[in-house]
């Protein structure tokens, strides 16, 4: 089993939202050291006694590709995630690249997802973010095999001038009687003006609630796609707290989501909003996907410019075992001042000094001191 203790334990629900006690071993970080200078091809990393330990490893053998679904798929459990890091034959300035895949199968218990879920952050820094040129996350086989990262590459990099995704998207338009006009040569412009200018118009009890939850009313808005009507929907408004909000997050369909986001930041208390696109990665339709995509930075310019509302963050997540309190607070307060201590004032000289004089000047916000 992979824990000796109770993974429904107080605790260990604690450590899900905040990374507490969950860390490297020894021998894991010095076989992490081992296999940066390239000799091993594969890596994985299971949480055992609230511990990331060794579970797996394989040496290089043949080219990446060659290697990668005989190395790969036998070692993902269907009732247990994990990590696996994988050594591609590319190279940047600090050695070897890697691919950094996140391994959550729908049959492992909802706990289990999120514990993993919380601890990703903390198995990349202790193998060097630096290393890793791209990550990968699947619930099924499919989505991790050698095809899977293939399509998840080619999504990423949408050659010009149109990706067969948007090539699909335009056909969709098509066969809806949405474009009256087809081009064979679409321009970067162009392009971007149909993508991007794509709006599905919110309704009435849709921007009602958005208001609600800008006089801080509510503190949680959801809305979805009606594909067939053209317009954006609210779905519900039901009051929701963060340990709630992953149970928020649909696991079969796209959904755009509005959160109050209540918290203590340096002392201060905070209500920030914030704006999450959930998005099931190949669970939905391609239509699906195109036009939730699409559809977002028009429904974005309607709340933040038509309804006024300031929104703190923008997170787009496949799960709702991402939304952690900890991935939470380090999305709208992402860690940039700790880098001011490397710019403190060095000491002055030992010995007698005079009195100290205050010196009048302005402040971080403009007032004086």
């Amino acid at each position: 089993t992979l824990f000796r203790s109770d993974p429904t334990s107080p605790r260990l629900i604690a450590d899900m939202a905040h990374q507490t006690g969950i860390h490297a071993t020894p021998e894991l970080k010095e076989f992490f050291a081992k296999a940066r200078n390239g000799s091993v091809r594969l890596i994985k990393v299971v949480i055992e006694d609230e511990q990331l330990i060794l579970g797996a490893y394989k040496e290089l053998s043949g080219a990446w590709d060659r290697d990668y679904d005989s190395f790969v798929l036998p070692l993902l459990d269907e009732t247990q995630p994990c990590y696996i890091l994988y050594r591609l034959d590319t190279q940047n300035a600090q050695g070897f690249e890697w691919l950094f895949i996140s391994w959550s199968p729908d049959n492992s218990p909802v706990r289990l997802k999120m514990l993993y879920a919380a601890t990703r952050a903390t198995v990349k820094k202790e193998f060097g973010g630096g290393h890793i040129k791209d990550e990968l996350f699947g619930t099924l086989k499919e989505d991790i095999s050698l095809g899977g990262y293939k399509k998840h590459v080619s999504s990423c990099s949408a050659p010009a001038p149109l990706t067969a995704a948007e090539r699909e998207l335009q056909e969709i338009k098509i066969s809806e009687g949405r474009v009256a006009q087809v081009k064979t040569e679409i321009s970067v412009e162009s392009k971007h003006q149909t993508l991007q200018g794509l709006a599905f118009p919110l309704r009435p009890e849709a921007e009602k609630a958005i208001l609600l939850l800008k006089q801080k009313k509510l503190n949680y808005v959801q809305l979805k796609l009606d594909l067939e009507k053209e317009t954006t929907e609210l779905v519900h408004t039901n009051p929701t707290e963060i340990a709630e909000l992953p149970q928020r997050i649909p696991e079969d369909s796209a959904r755009y989501h509005l959160f109050l986001y209540k918290h203590s930041h340096e002392g201060d208390y905070l209500e920030s909003v914030v704006f999450i696109y959930s998005m099931p990665g190949y669970k939905c339709s391609i239509k699906e996907r195109m036009l939730y995509s699409s559809c977002k930075n028009r429904l974005l310019d309607s709340v933040e410019q038509d309804l006024q509302l300031e929104i703190a963050k923008k997170i787009e997540i496949e799960s709702g075992a991402e939304l952690t309190a900890e991935f939470l607070y380090d999305e709208v307060h992402p860690k940039q001042h700790a880098f001011k201590q490397a710019f403190a004032k060095p000491k002055g000289p030992a010995g007698k000094r005079g009195q100290k004089r205050l010196i009048k000047g302005p402040g971080e916000n403009g007032e004086d001191i």
